[in-house]
């Protein structure tokens, strides 16, 4: 499971988090009401992905910021 905090923490999974977040936040505005919390969830990725932040990280083993998780993988090859 670590290949997937090591994807999370490149250029493409940052990306892949933001756009998450955004299509979320836009989903839930659009529906409104009850649907205005899945907008406020739909920040966690957008901001973790903006401040290169890896929340699964943690979970295995890996550091919190996508810096220190790249140069752990890098260590590695």
């Amino acid at each position: 499971m670590s290949g997937l905090v090591a994807f999370m923490s490149r250029p493409a999974g940052r990306i892949a988090r933001v756009v998450a977040g955004i299509v979320l936040i836009v989903v839930g505005a659009v529906v409104g009401g009850a649907g205005w919390f899945l907008a406020v969830v739909g920040l966690v990725p957008l901001a973790a992905g903006a401040f290169d932040v890896c929340l699964l990280g943690p979970v295995f083993g890996q550091p919190l910021r996508g810096v220190q998780v790249r140069g752990n993988v890098a260590s590695r090859r």
